[in-house]
């Protein structure tokens, strides 16, 4: 053998020596991800091990020389190997059943929030910035930073900004809930309220209601926080009744998590008869109830609101500024029985400390000077508008709404026959227009020819072109 020819044999043997030490390491990794190894357990031994893996002695030593160096596992001399006491990193893709990405919530909620400004984002869940109240806000930044000094740099209080709050309780008062400002906490957001609800009434493998559809968000957020999803299907005033009653009795879930106004993605609106039989129920099996309410401001008519009925006894009432106001300028709220706000107090503290005091100090002055109701006004008449024209040109298409909302900015359509709402998502991204297809709204994965459109998003002809051209590509 000539030195070009054994210097070659010594590096091919190098290169399968480091793929079966990767082979040990990868096998390692995937028990300690999938909790088949947990924090302080025994790996194990070197030669059962190699045996089981039918690799050497040696192989085994170097990937766990290696692990160790990484810091995944311990090593403790005359003991053995140990998984370090830092569990491995947990990934919401591995929480949940594996689906396609293109029906994936957070896959849908990146390309939304990643899409170059330009493209057309019929799937996304918010107004476009045109259609925000920019003046009002910059009106309001020069107010506020003419004011205190500590408003720009000072932490806010736990329970949130006290007029902000006092506001909201007679905004609440509107919609027929009786509400105590000291019973409102602020908030980041309606998904911070949601995600601190859950911290505080959750343990891990508790089991949460979701309609079926819902908004997407719900199913990535209670994956986060470990809870076992159920659903009940969703009908043009509420969820589904019969199917409810099953659901709770069968599987007792510790909580219902809706939208009584405007429901997200299907536009339709909670019945009073619904209401009263959801809540009877809520008592019945001891369910307490999330009721998402950030699209309130969008009713030309105030829906029947389940907080109304019960007074904050089971219900969490929560609510948010970032669709009408600003997704940038971020404000929200939970209002609930106050023993219950001490504890979310407490988790605010613990989790973010102090509130946004400079976005309260915005909200506070938009909302105050007259601007704000000015701007519903005409985002109302706007969003019915495009709505009419959005219904219009889709059922050109054969794209058939479920139902014609009163209100809000969501469509929830049925595609053509045969249609799969996946595939057509993932022809549309190729074309720089995002959609949001119906399966990541289900949890049954039962929407599999359902796709929702925001109006606001969904007029650009772009949006139309692709559609057609996916759709029909023969015309």
């Amino acid at each position: 053998m000539s030195e070009t020819e054994a210097a070659q044999a010594r590096a091919s043997g190098r290169d399968r020596s480091k793929t079966r030490v990767s082979l040990v390491m990868d096998t390692i990794r995937q028990r300690i991800a999938g909790r088949a190894l947990t924090p302080g357990a025994k790996l194990p031994s070197v030669r059962n091990l190699a045996s089981t893996l039918k690799v050497s002695v040696s192989t085994v030593v170097e990937a766990y020389e290696r692990l160790v160096a990484e810091g995944a596992i311990l090593s403790r001399p005359g003991s053995g190997f140990y998984v370090a006491h830092q569990a491995a990193p947990f990934t919401l893709a591995e929480a949940g059943p594996k689906l396609d990405r293109a029906i994936d919530p957070l896959w849908i909620s990146r390309q939304s929030l990643e899409a170059i400004e330009d493209n057309p984002k019929p799937g996304c869940g918010w107004l476009p910035p045109s259609w925000l109240p920019e003046e009002s806000l910059r009106r309001a930044l020069r107010t506020v930073s003419r004011g205190d000094g500590a408003v720009l740099a000072d932490y806010g209080s736990p329970l949130g900004l006290p007029a902000l709050r006092q506001l909201i309780s007679r905004r609440m008062a509107d919609h027929g809930i009786e509400v105590a400002p000291d019973q409102i906490m602020l908030t980041e957001s309606g998904t911070q309220a949601i995600d601190l609800i859950c911290r505080f009434l959750l343990e891990p493998g508790d089991t949460v209601l979701v309609d079926d559809p819902c908004y997407f968000n719900f199913h990535a957020l209670l994956r986060a926080h470990r809870a076992k999803i159920v659903s009940v299907p969703y009908t043009p005033c509420g969820p589904d009744i019969d199917a409810f009653a099953a659901v709770v009795a069968e599987y007792r879930p510790r909580l219902y998590i809706t939208n009584s106004g405007i429901h997200n993605p299907t536009g339709a609106l909670l019945s009073p008869v619904t209401a009263h039989r959801v809540l009877k129920m809520a008592e019945q099996f001891d369910l307490t109830i999330i009721e998402d309410d950030i699209f309130a401001d969008f009713e030309h008519a105030p829906a029947p609101r389940l907080a109304a009925f019960d007074g904050l006894d089971r219900v969490i009432h929560i609510g948010s500024f970032s669709k009408t106001l600003s997704a940038s300028a971020r404000c929200g709220f939970v209002a609930a029985r106050p023993e219950w706000i001490e504890g979310l107090v407490d988790l605010k503290i613990a989790t973010s400390f102090g509130g946004g005091r400079l976005t309260s100090e915005l909200t506070l002055q938009v909302l105050s000077d007259g601007s704000y109701r000015k701007h519903m006004e005409g985002l109302r008449a706007r969003l019915a508008l495009a709505m009419r024209q959005a219904s219009t040109r889709l059922q050109s298409l054969g794209i058939r709404p479920w139902i014609e909302p009163q209100a809000g900015m969501f469509l929830w359509c049925q595609l053509p026959d045969g249609a799969d709402a996946a595939s057509v998502a993932l022809a549309a991204l190729e074309q720089k227009v995002v959609l949001a297809p119906g399966n990541a709204f289900s949890l049954s994965q039962s929407a599999t020819s359902f796709m929702r459109f925001n109006v606001s998003q969904t007029l650009d002809d772009r949006v139309f072109a692709v559609l057609a051209a996916v759709l029909h590509p023969q015309s």
